[in-house]
């Protein structure tokens, strides 16, 4: 979908977190592990999908990509504890 804007959290292979936004998650993990991502993640793959949220405008997704960013190590994982728990 075009409009789509995602916040997404990364569990690297040495068990960081890392934190991005895209329009196409599929590409953008295809990216990572291709070690054509962030600097971040290369040297970290492989990379799996922990967390996801969409939003509808760019702006939104940012300004939440930038908040789970400041998060600290426990507070990410507690996020994606909620998001087990619901799923």
């Amino acid at each position: 979908m075009a409009d789509e804007h995602i916040v997404y959290i990364l569990e690297c292979a040495d068990g960081t977190f890392y934190t991005g936004y895209t329009t196409d998650l599929e590409r953008r993990v295809r990216e990572h592990n291709a070690g054509e991502g962030a600097k971040y993640t290369r040297g970290r793959t492989p990379v799996e999908v922990r967390h996801h949220e969409r939003y509808e405008t760019q702006s939104a997704a940012m300004s939440r990509e930038y908040e789970v960013k400041q998060f600290t190590r426990a507070k990410k994982e507690e996020l994606l504890e909620e998001r087990l728990e619901r799923d």
